[in-house]
Formats: C-alpha cells, structure tokens, sequence
C-alpha cells in the first residue's frame, strides 16, 4: 500500500540540526515500511517557509495557497514525524502556531493519527521537552504518538558512541511509527474549507 509521511520541521537555519534529524526519522520510518510491505512517500513541510502566512491567517482567518497547501499535507498523511528547536524549556512559537493554525482549521486534523515527537536542542538537559511539552501538546490534538520520542542535542551528532546511540533511538522510534502506520487504514480525505451542506446545519440545529 502506498503511505504518505508528514514531516513537520521548525528549524530556523539553513541547513538546521532540526531538519537534519527530521530527515533521518524519515529516512528510518520509510526503510521499516518498504519492510513491511508498504510504498512511502515523505513530504517535508518547512514551518519557517510559511511564517508570514501562519500570522496572516490568524490575523486574516484563512490560510494562503502555500499554507493551505501545507496543512493539507499534514492532514492527509498516513503518519506525522515532528522536530522542533527547543526554546525556553519548550517549543518554539512557530512551531505552536503551526498546529494552532491546523487545529483552527480543522478540530480533527490529527485525531487517531501515529505521531512521532522530537526535538533538538543545545544541551541533553532539555531533553524533557519531548515528554512535558510536545506529547500533552498531540495528547490533546488527539494524536496517537508513539512512545519513543527522540532528542538530539549537539554532543548526540560526535563523539566515539553518540551517533551509534542517537541511531539506535531513530531506528526504535521509525519502527514504531511504521508498525502504527501500517495497522491502519489510509485516511479518508476531506477538505475542511468545503461548505457544510445546509441540511447538515438544520440538523446539528
């Protein structure tokens, strides 16, 4: 079957340590679905690409053609890697308005899809970003994030044993979020900016 991956990254340089480990995740979670079976197709979404347009849609209420095309990559994936920059002990704020702006246009953009969390960061310290900020955060947009997330922080990408243990943490994590994948049927797609039908709105009346 042919899957789709998401990969949501909010790196702020070119190139970024957040992009960097927002490719290896999807590399990973390609290999194990070919492993079982499945076609995938990764489609990056750069949030710094679309910054302007998540505050004119807030401002504005409705997305530009490149956002919308954006966030229609995301809701229709089969599975959502996502990488954020870690700020003050937390995400960064574009990355929150991204999934603000999502969730605005559609309550049920993420709702029983398998999600993988992680984050990179200057320091290991900051590690538990991953578990008191990003999983409450797809939590509660109703995600289904696998339990492996991963953090890199710059000692992760040297030295004699980290690269070895940081692939060992990409590798559990893809593998889970293929098997979520594959157990599941392919979204149904529906576009949220399509009118409610007026009989639907005299019923739900």
């Amino acid at each position: 079957m042919k899957r789709t991956i998401a990969v949501v990254s909010a790196g702020l340089g070119l190139p970024s340590s957040s992009r960097l480990l927002a490719d290896r995740l999807a590399a990973a979670t390609e290999r194990e679905l070919r492993q079982l079976g499945d076609e995938a197709e990764v489609r990056v979404v750069e949030v710094r690409d679309h910054a302007h347009d998540l505050v004119n849609n807030l401002v504005r209420g409705y997305p530009s053609p490149e956002l919308q095309d954006a966030l229609h990559a995301v809701t229709g994936a089969d599975g959502l890697i996502t990488v954020t920059p870690t700020f003050a002990a937390s995400y960064s704020g574009m990355f929150k308005t991204f999934f603000d702006v999502l969730g605005m246009m559609d309550g049920e953009a993420l709702a029983g899809k398998p999600v993988l969390i992680s984050a990179t960061g200057g320091t290991a310290r900051h590690s538990l970003v991953l578990e008191h900020a990003l999983r409450p955060l797809f939590t509660y947009l109703r995600g289904v994030v696998v339990p492996t997330s991963v953090f890199a922080a710059p000692e992760d990408w040297g030295g004699a044993a980290a690269p070895d243990l940081l692939a060992r943490r990409i590798d559990r994590a893809a593998a889970q979020l293929a098997a979520e994948i594959h157990r599941r049927d392919a979204p149904v797609g529906r576009d949220p900016f399509e009118p409610t039908p007026f009989e639907d709105l005299l019923n739900a009346g």
